[in-house]
């Protein structure tokens, strides 16, 4: 079968090559491949070298955000042929440590989990794929190719649970969000907030297209700057990974407000802070600031529901590009429109 593979850092070895059937040591769920989305992370494995491929093999099958059709399933296992359903990123180290036994493998303690099409694991980007049903997340058929927003809106899905979770120290009734970023965690974050009931407003540097647009029919504000904002935000959930954006959000933030840390900074931009005066603001203010990666299983699960319940013509407008797989390296080129770039396998 054909599937989508290249040695981590070494752009010029992406292509399609043909590899064995998937083995039944993936898994009792054997899956037909739709299609794949590439983020960030898919760029750093094949231009900067991040990722590793399975022991013994050169090459890494890319990709971890997946769509398949089931095309065999064991009895007793919930799924069914043709259910659409999309493969779980990272599986639980082998010994395992307490949260990784919870299925909180986001969490993992010792680092010895492992991810399809990042760590050690080939990923989904192949026509079919194997994997066990625990790792099956079975989706709406009406979602349709829409399923494969799953993986980054589980990544949300969690930012989101995390903070009910800390908003339940205290008596707190939320108003205000803040999203800064309008990418697909972005946009995506801002949907679950407005699913919720609250008042959001977006931060992006877009100051026209689809961005701005997508934001609004969610009944949410578009703004440019954080001098724009409606009011001082209960919530932040931060998806630039830029620091000095970072502080300057947490410096704007309601009292007993929790925020959110998703985008992941490039550690290379140092920046002037006054630590002090930050310190004193978190601790009279109650705020929480926290770090989010990855998702468990729960939370794979909260975000089936929440696409579920979405606008499908709004969640299709996220899908800017759709790369054939024969072409699957131009996908990791951004054009200046692009939100979310998807691969077909099929085609």
């Amino acid at each position: 079968m054909k599937a989508c593979t290249i040695v981590p850092g070494n752009i010029s070895t992406a292509g399609v090559e043909e590899i064995a059937e998937p083995a039944l040591t993936d898994g009792d769920v054997l899956v037909e491949g739709l299609f794949v989305g590439v983020c960030g992370t898919d760029i750093e494995i094949s231009k900067e070298g991040y990722g590793v491929p399975p022991a013994g093999h050169q090459r890494l099958v890319l990709f971890h955000e997946s769509l398949g059709r089931v095309l065999e399933a064991p009895e007793g296992s919930g799924l069914a042929a043709g259910d659409l359903v999309a493969g779980v990123v990272r599986r639980p180290d082998p010994e395992p440590c307490g949260p990784c036994g919870q299925d909180q493998w986001d969490f993992c303690r010792n680092g010895k989990f492992t991810e399809r099409g990042i760590k050690e694991q080939d990923g989904y980007g192949s026509e079919r794929w194997r994997v066990a049903p625990k790792f099956a997340i079975p989706l709406d058929a009406s979602l349709g190719d829409l399923g494969v927003l799953l993986e980054p809106t589980s990544v949300v899905a969690k930012a989101w649970d995390q903070t009910d979770a800390i908003a339940r120290r205290a008596y707190w009734d939320p108003q205000h969000v803040l999203v800064t970023g309008a990418g697909p965690i972005g946009l995506l974050a801002a949907l679950i907030g407005r699913q919720k009931g609250l008042e959001v407003a977006v931060l992006d540097r877009v100051t026209e297209g689809a961005k701005p647009e997508m934001v609004r029919e969610l009944g949410a504000t578009y703004i440019n700057s954080l001098d724009d904002l409606p009011a001082p935000p209960d919530v932040v959930i931060e998806a630039t990974g830029i620091g000095a954006l970072v502080f300057d959000a947490i410096g704007r933030c309601a009292p007993n407000a929790i925020v959110s840390l998703t985008g992941i900074s490039s550690g290379t931009r140092p920046i002037g802070v006054h630590a002090d005066a930050i310190n004193k603001e978190m601790v009279l203010e109650n705020e929480v600031v926290f770090g989010s990666v990855n998702a468990g299983l729960r939370n794979y699960h909260q975000a089936a529901e929440a696409l579920a319940k979405a606008d499908s013509s709004w969640l299709q407008r996220i899908i800017t590009r759709r790369v054939p797989m024969d072409q699957w390296a131009d996908a990791l080129e951004r054009q200046p429109d692009d939100i979310k770039v998807v691969v077909d396998l099929q085609a």
